[in-house]
């Protein structure tokens, strides 16, 4: 996963296939009412895609106290 700051309110963000497909299969199980249980490999999945986020946006953040 990649961010990049365009403006205040746009950011370009690069992800996996794995990373969007868990995105949206996440989305839509909360959209479709969070009906049953997610799998223990959904699970972790998710806590890897937050885990990939996380490290990019202190990257970005990071870059952004440098140019400041």
């Amino acid at each position: 996963m990649h961010i990049e700051k365009k403006n205040n309110l746009v950011f370009h963000i690069t992800l996996s296939g794995y990373e969007l497909a868990t995105l949206i299969s996440a989305s839509r199980w909360v959209a479709e009412g969070a009906k049953g249980e997610l799998t223990a490999e959904a699970i972790e999945q998710l806590k890897q895609v937050v885990s990939n986020y996380d490290r990019a946006a202190a990257k970005l953040q990071n870059g952004n106290q440098s140019e400041a």
